[in-house]
């Protein structure tokens, strides 16, 4: 990637007499190491590239990828041609400045130089760590980490040279006495600095006892109750349940979902404050342009409980009338670009944890998750943990439980946010068949009161 790769791009662009034309060129190295039970299942290293052309002309959108820079402005002229044969009514792209920019990754330990070996020789260590516990019948660990390359330019005179980073990291344990079986995982990640999955020891010795701890533990009984989400679950459920429907493609498609999501309406108390941005430094989700070039930005969804903003391709900004928030994200070169999530969380409030919890007479402490899914506006989560509350005390362990309901119900339940903001970086976001691409999601400690609890 270089000067002439710019000259190359340039000349490819002009002349074609389209509306707009945007140029992604793609470059990555991952390695991956992957463990089931005490036996190496997988350990490779590969590298991808490619890239693609996205042309606006005609009122239609023409698309077109490749592997090879041979022939790019033929492969220009082709994805013009493509969009004129859909048509369609015009379309408009929300204005944004031209910008020329180089960035690369500030991490103190990049993974990519390190050794193939010693990633190995670590996820040994957390391996053995699992299985000190009796009990334990089989475990997955996994590691993965990626070098991302992305070249995005524009006819509007666009050029920028952006490189992103990634590690992740699974553990889970599987216990197992007679017919019960239980199990116990966490997910890590980081913006692709390796030092942030060293030294999990604890971490995995805790999973393995985790799980056999659970095959003791009673079941909950169904019912609704008052709970307390720990960082990590609230975070997910932000995610699923309330950033999806933030995404401005899902509305301005549904004509119900305009209803639903209007500026303006309140949907919680006023300590619920719900941001989502690439511009939040360190993250999974981070990066300084989306795959249109538009520059990362922080953007408030719920502002003391009232829904202030959502987020944006700049076609979906401009079908509706507001301001691009560089939320547009494509996985690969195969696909284009679609309004995604980045990092999304639930601010801080003012009490602490132990406030929220000493407030609950007869309640559930739930954390962790293994899944979860979504109809609208309907939400059902498995928490891969859960306690009793007794007298605002955390007391006896309980097996995993579903949560479920309606998000707006629940989110008017939210009745405190705690001052402990903590983002949960090891998932991945799924959405038009493009998956997993890395983003984060957090919160506080959060307490809804008369949340729906699948049980006994």
């Amino acid at each position: 990637m270089n000067d002439s790769l710019q000259d190359l791009i340039t000349h490819a662009l002009k002349g074609h007499g389209a509306q707009y034309v945007e140029l992604r060129i793609h470059e990555g190295a991952s390695s991956h190491v992957r463990y089931r039970g005490r036996e190496l299942e997988e350990v490779n290293r590969s590298t991808a590239g490619g890239g693609c052309v996205r042309a606006l002309a005609g009122g239609g959108w023409g698309f077109v990828s490749f592997n090879s820079l041979d022939g790019l402005r033929d492969k220009v002229k082709s994805a013009v041609h493509n969009a004129r044969l859909v048509g369609g009514d015009p379309v408009a792209l929300s204005p944004t400045d031209p910008v020329v920019d180089s960035v690369e990754p500030q991490v103190d330990k990049d993974p990519s130089a390190i050794p193939l070996r010693d990633k190995k020789l670590l996820l040994d260590q957390y391996v053995e760590e699992i299985w000190r516990t009796p009990g334990i019948s089989t475990s997955t660990v996994g590691y993965g980490d990626a070098r991302r390359r992305r070249v995005f330019a524009n006819s509007e005179g666009s050029y920028v040279d952006q490189t992103t980073l990634d590690v992740v990291l699974r553990l889970n344990a599987v216990a197992r006495d007679g017919p019960e079986v239980q199990q116990s995982g966490v997910s890590l990640g980081a913006a692709g600095d390796f030092s942030e999955i060293e030294g999990l020891h604890r971490q995995a010795r805790e999973v393995g006892q985790r799980a056999v701890e659970l095959l003791k533990a009673p079941q909950v009984k169904g019912g609704e109750y008052t709970v307390v989400l720990e960082p990590v679950l609230a975070g997910v459920f932000i995610h699923e349940a309330f950033g999806h429907l933030s995404e401005a493609d899902h509305v301005y498609e549904d004509k119900r979902m305009q209803e639903i999501m209007v500026l303006g309406r309140r949907f919680g108390g006023s300590h619920l404050n719900v941001v989502d941005g690439a511009a939040a430094p360190r993250l999974r989700g981070s990066y300084a342009y989306d795959d249109e070039g538009v520059p990362s930005t922080l953007s408030p969804l719920l502002r003391e409980g009232v829904l202030v903003g959502r987020l944006h391709s700049r076609e979906t900004a401009a079908k509706m009338g507001e301001s691009p928030t560089g939320n547009a994200r494509a996985i690969g070169p195969q696909h284009p670009p679609i309004v995604r999530m980045t990092n999304t969380y639930i601010e801080n409030g003012a009490p602490s944890p132990e406030d929220i919890i000493a407030d609950v007479k007869d309640g559930l402490y739930v954390g962790n998750w293994y899944g979860g899914m979504t109809s609208m506006e309907q939400f059902t989560f498995s928490a891969g943990e859960a306690w009793l509350i007794r007298n605002g005390r955390v007391e006896e362990l309980r097996r995993p439980v579903l949560l479920t309901g309606n998000l707006f119900t629940t989110l008017e339940s939210i009745d405190a946010v705690a001052n402990d903001l903590s983002m949960n970086q090891g998932g991945g976001c799924g959405k038009g068949g493009q998956s997993p691409l890395p983003v984060s999601n957090g919160s506080p400690h959060i307490r809804i009161r008369r949340c729906l609890i699948g049980g006994s």
